[in-house]
């Protein structure tokens, strides 16, 4: 699969897509993209690198999202997420939260394309592998029709490889980042309409997608979808990924044996001194509408944060559960 093949992602998320997440997403699907959660320049440039951009082989493909809106700042971070082997660099131009928007970066940056333009163009000087964009169709009092393509007409001059829109406004001013998330309406047309202005240039549509036969039908408009929340939440979603986006066959049949192919992972990491929970928080969807899909929440809830907690505290809850495969059960 080339990195150039968009037509399914799975978004970056704050707090949840870390590497435990991304090798647990692997297992469902062997060619959807994933991404890292965003991190900043500084962190990327003056902290602990292995710790915050380590990953395992088995995640590719796999792009690390940065942010910042400093050119060389960004430029040196791209160069070293490249040397880590990530296979595409994305600038965050998307994220509302306080925090971002105080270290100008994130959905801010959306009044400022110019900017973004210098430092897609500073990214794409310092690296060889895809650089991208995630962005909102525009922020606060902006009108969408000419903010999202003044940006993407700027990015793409500057040799954006790719835009994903994440298909609402975010409001910088009065609403949580949590409230971006929901309350701004979704606008897909807009995103179809970017498409069509731009033909040649790959878009991914992102927000409020909710399964994978929402996905293919945003694919008769665009070249990919990126799920967020409904990838993390509901995971057994990603099982019919390859078998109904790519026409390939999955990496597992049932939730039960990604799990099982889970436990080399898993043990290796104990053996390094991560603690069970860490991995398996990131399993709390995988039941969903399966018959004992509590009793798995509940045990690996008690159980598995406990010091010491191994493997067999996870086959334990995988033991509560029906025989059935979670994409049957929550048809």
């Amino acid at each position: 699969m080339k990195y150039q093949d968009y037509r399914f992602s799975v978004a970056p998320m704050m707090d949840w897509t870390d590497r435990h997440c991304r090798v647990f997403h692997r297992h469902l699907t062997r060619l959807a993209l994933l991404y890292t959660e965003m991190l900043t320049t500084g962190a990327v440039i003056h902290g602990d690198r292995q710790r915050l951009l380590g990953f395992d082989a088995i995640e590719h493909p796999v792009a690390l999202q940065l942010g910042g809106s400093d050119p060389r700042d960004l430029a040196l971070a791209a160069r070293i997420g490249e040397d880590f082997g990530y296979g595409e660099i994305n600038l965050n131009v998307g994220c509302p939260s306080d925090r971002v928007k105080d270290g100008r970066f994130g959905a801010c940056l959306m009044a400022e394309p110019e900017t973004v333009a210098a430092c897609v163009g500073a990214m794409k000087a310092a690296v060889t592998v895809p650089v991208t964009v995630k962005c909102r169709i525009g922020i606060d009092d902006q009108d969408p029709e000419a903010a999202l393509d003044t940006l993407a007409r700027a990015v793409v001059a500057a040799g954006c490889d790719a835009l994903i829109v994440h298909a609402r406004k975010a409001w910088l001013n009065g609403l949580s980042p949590k409230e971006n998330r929901d309350i701004p309406p979704l606008d897909y047309d807009r995103v179809y309409r970017l498409k069509h202005a731009m033909p040649d240039v790959p878009v991914i549509i992102n927000g409020g997608i909710l399964g994978i036969d929402e996905a293919k039908a945003h694919l008769a408009h665009v070249d990919g979808v990126m799920l967020g929340r409904a990838a993390y939440h509901e995971p057994w979603r990603l099982l019919s990924v390859d078998a109904d986006v790519f026409g390939e066959a999955a990496p597992h049949a049932t939730m039960q044996d990604a799990l099982e192919a889970m436990m080399p992972y898993i043990e290796e990491q104990l053996a390094r001194g991560t603690r069970l929970h860490a991995v398996t928080r990131h399993f709390v969807g995988a039941f969903h509408a399966v018959p004992g899909a509590r009793a798995f929440r509940r045990h690996l809830a008690e159980q598995g944060v406990k010091p010491g907690a191994g493997l067999d505290v996870l086959r334990d809850a995988i033991a509560r559960v029906g025989t059935r495969a979670p994409a049957e059960a929550a048809a």
